[in-house]
Parts: C-alpha cells; sequence; structure tokens
C-alpha cells in the first residue's frame, strides 16, 4: 500500500509541476506581449494621413487637457495660455506612451481660407510653445483646423485645443 500512495504522490506532484510551468509560461508569453505591443505600436496621430502641409486629418479623439484662446484675427500666444500648456507638459510626463493632438478652430464668418490658415498658425504657435517646453514634434500633432459650432460663444471659435491621444 504504501509504494502505491508514494507512487500516486509523485504523479500529483509532477502534475502540479507541469500545470505551474505551463501557467508562468502562458503569463510570461502574454507580458512579453503587452511589452513589444507598446514598443512597436506607433501614435495613432502618427498612423493618420498627413496632408502636404503636415495636418492629420484625424477624428477628434483623446482627453481634452486644455484650449487656448486667441485674440481676434492673432495667432501671437496670449499670456493665458500658460495654464493650458503647463497641464499638457504635465500630462506628457505622466503619460510617457502618449502623445499630443493640437487642433485649431475658427468660426463661419469672413473668409473661410483665411480663417483656416489663421487657425492653423495658431495650432503650430501651441506647438512652439510645447518644443520650447523641451517636448519634441514626435510627440505633437497637428490636426487639421475646424470650423467652429455656429451656436457657440465667440472665443469658442477662436481656440486650439490640446489632447491626450493613446497611440
Amino acid at each position: 500500500m504504501s509504494d502505491e500512495d508514494d507512487g500516486a504522490r509523485v504523479g500529483l506532484w509532477v502534475t502540479l509541476a507541469i500545470v505551474t510551468l505551463m501557467l508562468f509560461g502562458l503569463l510570461g508569453g502574454v507580458a512579453i506581449r503587452s511589452v513589444n505591443k507598446h514598443k512597436a505600436a506607433p501614435p495613432a496621430a502618427a498612423t493618420a494621413k498627413a496632408g502636404a502641409d503636415g495636418l492629420l486629418d484625424v477624428p477628434l479623439t483623446g482627453e481634452l487637457i486644455g484650449k487656448v484662446h486667441f485674440d481676434v484675427g492673432q495667432a501671437a500666444l496670449p499670456p493665458s495660455a500658460e495654464t493650458a500648456l503647463t497641464s499638457a507638459v504635465l500630462a506628457l510626463g505622466a503619460n510617457p506612451g502618449k502623445t499630443l493632438l493640437i487642433s485649431g478652430f475658427h468660426d463661419l464668418t469672413g473668409d473661410p481660407a483665411h480663417n483656416a490658415e489663421l487657425a492653423k498658425q495658431r495650432a503650430k504657435a501651441v506647438r512652439e510653445a510645447m518644443n520650447a517646453r523641451g517636448i519634441t514634434n514626435d510627440r505633437v500633432a497637428l490636426r487639421k483646423p475646424e470650423k467652429a459650432a455656429a451656436d457657440g460663444p465667440a472665443e469658442e471659435a477662436r481656440r486650439v485645443e490640446i489632447r491626450l491621444v493613446t497611440p
């Protein structure tokens, strides 16, 4: 009887060892795949096709980090932009795998081509301010300008949104 009990114990231990090794192998494979996925995946904004002017035509997604409201007809950063820029730098620091998506908006009045160009220049001014704070262009993408809603406040038509996007 004793020999049968010892054989059953050995069989049980061998089975437990095999199951344990299989679980460790499975968990290790999942961990490796997860690490490689984060390394290999380009930022979502980078996978979109950029136009001739370098602006991406992508949906407006991601977490809104800040807004910069500009003066009428101006593309120079106002002093009030500091809060949004600081928030963006802190958000990127806390999320090394994410990028910023910067989008300029313009209103429906006046020349649409001029308004779109002004919105683009405003977005570029925000990107340059991010560069001045040490954020490289590979972590900042510019989105094609968009018309603001006609029924919103006037200052919302002169805004640039800074969004944190997931690759």
